[in-house]
């Protein structure tokens, strides 16, 4: 785990943390929802309001200068992040939107492909499904095995002819499973598919690079990963950019126009129609430096770690029972679980009068829970500032729940 010392100064980095609420400390395993932020990310965005607060790419003036200056110092760190070039990243508003841009921007054509998995968030299962009904694209569905884990077998039966793209979670929101990604990559190409990967529950819990991955497009969002909300990023084989037609044009898109035609700029500028979040663009950059500095593998330890604790313990409490891979270790920083005879979205209020914030529901994977014939359940989510003492607390408060079941 992150060393005692090491983890207090991280804390001290998250005012609400340190603050409370109602004189009582807040304990937040909401990460997979929402990360906190450290005020560094927010002294980074504010820099911008009160320095240099104008247009990128527009003005030529000092403050212009110095706002696209910082952009593109953004741009570089988040390729640096991923492992990409920096004309590779395009800034986005968040994963969302990132997968929506390939959905509407590659060359599908009636009678191509789209596999996903059984347990897809909503944002990379709904722009398929839509593309089915309008263009007439099949969308094949992969299912976990009975241990929930991704099934390579059913995968390269449904991975054959006519398959444009694969679209994947990287790490589930669900339960924290990380995909065989690399195996995926591999036997996706053999058969001339693309791929893509909701990287949204793994770039900023483990080591990613798009590069060794050898992935075509991979998506992120800044409020999963310390950073401000509406900012993402879509990374996109350079050759495969310039390819796509951007499905959102404007401002900044072009080099020039006449009153019926114009000449697009080169990737990425060209998918950024419109002003763009540049405080945000600032914040994300800052937040993936301070991810950085703690170091990705640490972090990762510290979730696998914080899980084991929490799960062994779980599973004593009479009646409750954990989502997912039986395997610890292949759950990340990701604990869903029910109680029997116990609501879900009661738990979550009676730990919430604790301080203790946890996420109930079905989380965006609607599908999944419908298909299980499962109402939701509650999901704690770990990150690199919570502490054992935390896991304690909010176990001791779970075992006194569970007494009412």
């Amino acid at each position: 785990m992150i060393p005692d010392k090491e983890l207090e100064r991280i804390r001290n980095d998250f005012p609400i943390l340190s603050r409370g609420i109602n004189g009582k400390p807040v304990i937040y395993f909401d990460n997979a929802c929402m990360s906190l932020r450290p005020k560094q990310v927010m002294q980074a965005m504010n820099q911008y309001y009160e320095e240099y607060p104008a247009c990128a790419g527009r003005s030529i003036h000092k403050l212009g200068r110095a706002v696209t200056e910082r952009v593109a110092e953004a741009r570089k760190t988040m390729a640096k992040f991923l492992g990409a070039k920096v004309e590779e990243i395009v800034f986005t508003r968040n994963t969302t939107e990132a997968i929506n841009l390939v959905s509407h921007s590659l060359d599908f054509k009636r009678g191509d492909a789209v596999v996903t998995s059984d347990r897809e968030h909503n944002s990379n299962l709904l722009p398929w499904q839509f593309l089915s009904k309008k263009a007439g694209v099949e969308h094949r569905v992969v299912y976990s095995d009975d241990n929930m884990e991704f099934d390579l077998e059913r995968f390269e039966e449904a991975v054959g002819k006519g398959v444009k793209l694969v679209s994947l979670f990287h790490t589930s929101n669900l339960d924290g499973y990380t995909l065989p990604a690399r195996e995926i990559i591999k036997i996706s190409h053999e058969h001339g598919s693309l791929v893509m990967l909701d990287g949204a529950q793994s770039a900023s819990h483990k080591q990613v690079d798009v590069k060794k991955l050898d992935v075509d497009f991979f998506a992120l969002s800044g409020h999963k990963m310390l950073g401000p909300s509406g900012t993402g990023v879509l990374y996109g084989r350079y050759e495969l950019l310039e390819k796509l037609e951007p499905f959102m044009l404007g401002g900044d898109t072009v080099q020039s126009s006449t009153y019926d035609s114009h000449v697009l700029l080169k990737p990425p500028e060209k998918f950024e129609a419109g002003l763009q979040n540049y405080a945000g663009s600032m914040g994300l950059a800052e937040a993936a430096r301070y991810i950085e500095k703690v170091g990705k593998d640490k972090i990762e330890k510290h979730e696998n770690e914080l899980n084991r604790f929490i799960s062994e313990r779980l599973l004593q409490i009479k009646g409750t029972s954990i989502i997912g891979p039986k395997q610890v270790e292949l759950r990340g920083g990701v604990v869903s679980f029910n109680i029997e005879g116990l609501n879900h979205h009661d738990v979550a209020i009676m730990l919430d009068e604790s301080n203790i914030m946890v996420r109930s529901g079905q989380h965006c994977v609607h599908s999944w829970f419908n298909a299980h014939n499962i109402p939701g359940c509650v999901r704690a989510s770990l990150y690199l500032y919570n502490t054992k003492e935390e896991a304690e607390k909010f176990l001791d408060k779970v075992a006194e729940i569970a007494k009412l079941g």
